[in-house]
């Protein structure tokens, strides 16, 4: 057990005790672990202390995971007196609402490779898979803490998005223990699972487009630009375009894969790999994220091009020095 992590830990349960309102706010671009985490905080907040004000809130959505429930709408006077709680967002520029700055203290809970410690209380645990488990963690931590089903069931869907259904490699046995005490809440699985999996004709019909037509580079990084034209063509969101990533996450010797999607005049990356790291690549290209899964943005077509030749150098390096990939 970390002294320092639990020492975090009592302080971020002070400061909630001490806060009448509480607000949480997320990421812009919302994936699973953030809306799950935002919304299974508020409900342990709301369910532990019926007295607070406790917000979650975010300026966009995403149709996928709005089985979770509704974030809430406020005023800016919420934030006179309150406490702030940013979860699973490392930098202070994708903070969604730049409101959160109003609060009187900012708390962040996060897990990514920590590169901008914004808060007043800044607890990270990179050793985590997502921020749903910090979360979770805290949670057993302090016995007087209360959860409905409804909380539980969000930070499950965080959890099971983040793992990749535990499939990622900074899995452990704790983040199944974490996933088991969710589960003790009686949730739906299959219900969870179709609402997170089942796809519109379109979105599979996108994918057969995205088999068919990505490209691998000499040394094994697969790509794919999804362009707006594309887009339009299949009558599919930028959300479910994005989601396509891991498509092609099965491709014998290709460690490194990218999908290239234009979202509102911008051309945004994925890049994810497994063995190997993505993430100084990200960080080149005005991104960031895990290891091994990542974000960035292109600023052109040009730019696409730079970013896989970075890539496939890596890789290059890499296959060097690990003669025994898949």
């Amino acid at each position: 057990m970390n002294q320092q992590n639990e020492i975090i830990k009592k302080e971020i349960f002070e400061k909630i005790k001490a806060y009448d309102t509480i607000i949480i706010h997320r990421h812009y671009r919302p994936d699973g672990d953030c809306m799950g985490s935002s919304l299974g905080l508020r409900n342990i907040l709301r369910t532990s202390f019926p007295d607070k004000k406790v917000f979650s809130v975010g300026s966009d959505q995403v149709a996928y995971l709005t089985f979770l429930g509704q974030e809430d709408t406020i005023d800016k006077n919420e934030y006179d007196n309150a406490l702030v709680i940013v979860v699973d967002t490392s930098t202070s520029k994708r903070v969604s609402i730049p409101e959160y700055n109003l609060g009187k203290e900012v708390i962040k809970i996060d897990h990514h490779i920590e590169t901008d410690p914004f808060g007043n209380i800044n607890y990270v645990r990179e050793d985590f898979p997502s921020t749903s488990t910090v979360i979770m963690d805290f949670f057993l931590t302090f016995p007087e803490l209360k959860m409905t089903a409804e909380g539980a069931r969000a930070l499950y869907v965080a959890t099971i998005t983040d793992t990749g259904r535990f499939r990622y490699h900074n899995v452990t046995g704790e983040t199944l223990r974490l996933a088991g005490r969710m589960l003790d809440y009686g949730l739906d699985t299959d219900e969870i699972f179709a609402n997170l999996h089942i796809k519109e004709k379109e979105s599979l019909k996108l994918q057969g487009y995205v088999l068919n037509h990505f490209k691998t580079t000499k040394n094994g990084v697969s790509y794919i630009y999804i362009s707006d034209r594309v887009q339009k063509r299949f009558k599919v969101s930028n959300e479910e375009a994005s989601a396509l990533v891991n498509t092609l996450d099965s491709i014998k010797g290709s460690l490194i894969w990218i999908l290239f999607v234009d979202i509102e005049g911008v051309i945004r990356a994925r890049l994810r790999s497994r063995f190997t790291t993505v993430v100084e690549i990200a960080q080149a290209y005005s991104g960031g994220g895990h290891a091994q899964a990542s974000g960035a943005v292109a600023k052109n077509r040009k730019e696409i091009k730079k970013m896989v030749k970075d890539a496939d150098e890596a890789l290059r390096l890499y296959k060097q020095e690990h003669k025994d990939v898949f």
